[in-house]
């Protein structure tokens, strides 16, 4: 409490920095204090009784410094600021601030009447008190001490105000115009400034503009449905007010067109739809899903698994109520045909549309988690996720999986057994996988390789019976990804294991070398060697053993004995031939 209070006095003194004294007149700097003083105090979480409360206080620490006395102890007396009085802005921020808590407390109201609804009577009398504050602060800045953008502001936070009044009592003409007026002059203050200035005037220009589409499709413009659609698939829906209207619009909207459909085709049977809900709901259910496929982010993609799962047990228990409603002879076994009722197999869909939307937020939210895993954690000391947080939503996938396979009228349908059959290996290994992963954080390497081996076994058996079942893998995270990322991790594995010489005494006796073999005899498996990362490491056996090798063979020539040569008379020259005659023709050359 004490924290709190100091955030407030800081607060106080950064808002009343922002009032400011030109020499023209008196200033404000209305939009900025309540959007500070909002985020600040509970309206980031929607804690609007919190805000409620800070208003209060503030309002008793301005009337305090101000000397602006309601009266004393025993008797109350009261007292409106003037415009002789406007000697200092703060009397401006009075105005504000009881303006602000009468609209906090409206909208804590609004919160509190959907379980009481006599709280709206309540709620409608706060939001008349903001708008009168309103009006009495934009009296005020008519003055001329108050300069030129306070008196702008003053009239578009009245516009503001009066619009949610007029909303809240469905006078939608009164509203729109309203809220276009507080529109207008946002936009012309954002053109006159800054960009930097312009970014909040912009930001509430974006909050009201649903609610001025929306007053005009209450008025007639059906092109305004097709704006409102889109914006339930922006981050916030609308927010506060106007999501719940939008909803409402949507279901008010899709009621029209259920009227003319009366079936429902699954698995190859037909079944009439005779309850209005259940109609409404499966009317939406492509839309629905188109919007999830569009949603920008995953706090979009989440708010509309919500709705959707919400508007489907709304659509079971309506069926569950007919179910027992309805006589006994529907409500058995047709023993002619063996068929389960169509009230029943209506239920089965409805619970298989349930369970597997289940199954595919959870995925949804496992791969916005793994992707966060793989990415580098900027601040060490704040928890990020880990792979426990994606095994329990693998469990909540597999539970789901399980009930499926036994749901009502599908026990005969063994291609329906045979494709849960399927699925369920599928998110098995992905289990596996990330259990795999938290025990590699906690340097469990035996049992991280002994669970990777096993995700490799449920990835085989899923593209082995996906021969015959290729359309059901469709909608289902790709296997051979995953066994690709196995691989990585098996290696990865092996060397941190290896280099963790640290826990080794830890480490099971029988991932350990028990032989003494070198590294170059077992390359082909995985064992854990301290030897490997210290001085002398057993790589190969040195020096090595001696081996027997053949000799070089010796080669003799026996052939040479048996051969026999040619003659060679004739080519040998004949001593004594020619003599002396002979011998001095040759030199005198008289012979050639």
């Amino acid at each position: 409490m004490a924290a709190e209070k100091h955030g407030e006095a800081q607060s106080a003194v950064m808002d009343e920095n922002k009032e400011k004294k030109p020499e023209e007149g008196l200033g404000l700097e209305i939009l900025q204090i309540i959007k500070d003083s909002q985020q600040q105090h509970g309206l980031r979480h929607g804690d609007y009784q919190r805000y409620r409360g800070y208003c209060s206080r503030r309002l008793r620490r301005l009337r305090k410094t101000l000397g602006f006395k309601m009266g004393n102890r025993h008797k109350f007396t009261g007292k409106k600021v003037t415009v002789e009085m406007l000697s200092d802005s703060r009397y401006l921020l009075l105005v504000l601030m009881e303006a602000e808590r009468a609209w906090s407390y409206a909208m804590q109201l609004k919160q509190e009447a959907n379980t009481e609804p006599r709280k709206r009577f309540h709620l409608l009398s706060r939001l008349r008190k903001a708008a009168k504050h309103g009006e009495e602060l934009e009296r005020l800045c008519e003055s001329p001490r108050v300069d030129a953008k306070t008196k702008l502001e003053a009239q578009a936070y009245t516009s503001y105000l009066t619009g949610m009044l007029w909303f809240e009592l469905q006078e939608w003409k009164a509203a729109m115009e309203a809220f276009n007026k507080c529109k207008t002059i946002y936009e012309k203050l954002a053109s006159a400034f800054t960009e930097e200035q312009a970014v909040l005037y912009h930001q509430r220009v974006e909050e009201i503009s649903p609610n001025i589409r929306y007053c005009a499709y209450n008025i007639g413009d059906q092109n305004a449905i097709n704006d409102l659609m889109q914006m339930r698939l922006s981050a916030g829906g609308g927010g506060g007010m106007i999501a719940e209207k939008l909803e409402a619009l949507i279901t008010q909207t899709r009621a029209k067109q259920a009227a003319t459909m009366s079936e429902v085709e699954w698995r190859g049977r037909t079944v009439p739809v005779k309850i209005d809900k259940v109609r409404i709901f499966l009317l939406g259910l492509a839309d629905n899903e188109a919007a999830i496929a569009q949603a920008a982010n995953e706090d979009t993609k989440e708010r509309l698994y919500e709705t959707l799962l919400s508007e489907c047990r709304d659509s079971i228990q309506a069926v569950r109520e007919e179910i027992k409603a309805d006589s006994q002879r529907e409500r058995a076994m047709d023993m002619d045909t063996g068929k389960v009722s169509n009230l029943q197999y209506l239920h089965s869909y409805l619970t298989y549309l349930k369970l597997w939307t289940v199954v595919k937020r959870n995925e949804s939210m496992a791969q916005a988690l793994h992707a966060k895993l793989k990415e580098p954690q900027p601040d060490e000391n704040k928890r990020g996720p880990r792979p426990q947080d994606l095994i329990r939503l693998y469990d909540i996938i597999l539970q789901s999986l399980a009930e499926l396979s036994v749901l009502q009228g599908l026990e005969e349908d063994h291609s329906f057994q045979k494709e849960v059959a399927l699925k369920t290996l599928v998110y098995k290994a992905y289990r596996c996988f990330f259990i795999a992963q938290s025990y590699v954080l906690v340097k469990k390497w035996s049992e991280a390789l002994v669970l990777y081996e096993r995700v490799l076994k449920y990835a085989r058996e899923v593209q082995s019976q996906s021969r015959n079942l290729k359309n059901s893998l469709k909608d289902l995270p790709d296997v051979q990804e995953l066994i690709s990322e196995v691989n990585a991790e098996k290696y990865s594995l092996q060397a941190a294991a290896i280099l963790d010489t640290e826990d080794v005494c830890e480490t099971p006796l029988q991932s350990q070398v028990k032989d003494g073999k070198p590294l170059c005899e077992r390359l082909e498996t995985f064992s854990i060697d301290a030897s490997l990362v210290g001085k002398q490491p057993n790589l190969v056996q040195f020096p090595p053993e001696f081996q027997p090798i053949p000799c070089k063979p010796l080669f003799f020539d026996l052939a040479l004995n048996h051969v026999a040569f040619p003659p060679l008379d004739d080519k040998v020259e004949q001593k004594g031939k020619g003599g002396l005659t002979g011998y001095i023709k040759g030199i005198f050359g008289f012979g050639s």
